[in-house]
């Protein structure tokens, strides 16, 4: 089945009952808490969020600025989300490493991947890579996945496969599906899926009924998000404009149903906030600005005891730190 015939399949079972609730109380959303949870580099950046053995895990970038030579992934644990200590910090004489994502392997393991943006001159410009751990202190060799030049740039799991829509970095700018049954070798499902407006970055979100949402970020011409929609095995592509411009995005569902989108907005100035998307008409509809404000963004999401956890970064007090948001959400009418 196409994906452009996905109305008829999900729509009236999750997206109506989802839209049903986009406008219950959305301005009741209440930000119950946010702290600074790391500051120790000079610039910290690109964060992500996941809990994992009873445990608090974040992982973000740590370097001298927003691109510089030595960035390296640093990772952070807590058992309260109040009090985080360092856990590891990944390096490389070989790059800038950039963009920490942090999942959970269908074998339990905790799954890091981000890229490095290599020392030139070089074969290559980038290379993604992963690496894996038992427990978030001790973590294998980085392991080489994906095309040279395509970035990974967040793995999704889903029916112990893991996905990822990957952007090409040297200037041709369309975005390739992968899968992979461990993490390490990834095959290549659809080689361009995409390729207007320079799109890159993407989150993935798997419904119950196993449709693919896809939030991907454009920079050129046009610069507005786009919303793709595919039904297994994912090889046909149906692509939304969202009319708005985004960064560093990712989306998470509810129990109910209800998907919430984290990203970077510009209206009023660059900041992080929160969005209901409504994916049967591609529309995002802010409803809750985070404190930020300059370089900001890159949220990671988790759903725990009734409120959602958001992980950020921003400059909105001086330094490049990241931050730690706890917020309470609506109930549906």
């Amino acid at each position: 089945m196409r994906a452009k015939n996905f109305r008829n399949v999900v729509c009236i079972a999750v997206f109506f009952t989802a839209a049903l609730s986009l406008s219950a109380g959305t301005n009741e959303a209440k930000i119950i808490e946010v702290r600074k949870i790391w500051d120790a580099a000079p610039h910290n950046a690109f964060t992500d969020l996941i809990r994992f053995d009873n445990q608090w895990f974040c992982v973000f970038r740590e370097g001298t600025k927003h691109v510089a030579p030595d960035g390296a992934l640093r990772i952070i644990t807590s058992t309260d989300g109040v009090n985080w200590t360092s856990a590891a910090l990944l390096t490389s004489t070989n790059g800038d490493l950039r963009d920490a994502k942090i999942t959970v392997t269908p074998d339990n393991r905790l799954m890091l991947s981000g890229a490095i943006a290599l020392h030139q001159p070089a074969k290559f410009k980038h290379q993604s890579l992963a690496w894996f751990s038992n427990d978030g202190k001790k973590w294998s060799d980085a392991a080489i996945i994906g095309d040279p030049n395509m970035w990974l740039w967040r793995t999704t799991w889903h029916n112990d496969t893991a996905y990822c829509m990957a952007y090409e970095t040297t200037g041709a700018r369309f975005v390739r599906f992968y899968s992979s049954k461990d993490g390490k070798k990834y095959r290549t499902v659809v080689e361009n899926a995409f390729h207007d407006g320079g799109p890159s970055e993407a989150s993935l979100l798997f419904l119950k009924d196993d449709t693919c949402l896809c939030l991907l970020r454009r920079d050129k011409e046009k610069p507005f998000g786009q919303l793709g929609i595919s039904l297994p095995p994912y090889k046909d592509w149906e692509w939304k404009d969202l009319g708005v411009k985004i960064g560093g995005q990712h989306l998470i569902s509810l129990p109910d149903g209800r998907i919430v989108v984290a990203t970077r907005l510009y209206d009023g100035g660059a900041h992080t906030s929160l969005a209901w998307l409504d994916p049967a008409d591609a529309k995002l509809m802010e409803f809750l600005k985070l404190p930020s404000g300059g370089d900001n963004s890159y949220p990671g999401l988790v759903w725990h005891n009734g409120l959602l956890w958001v992980s950020y970064y921003s400059s909105h007090e001086g330094k490049t730190s990241i931050y730690l948001a706890k917020v309470k959400l609506p109930a549906t009418n």
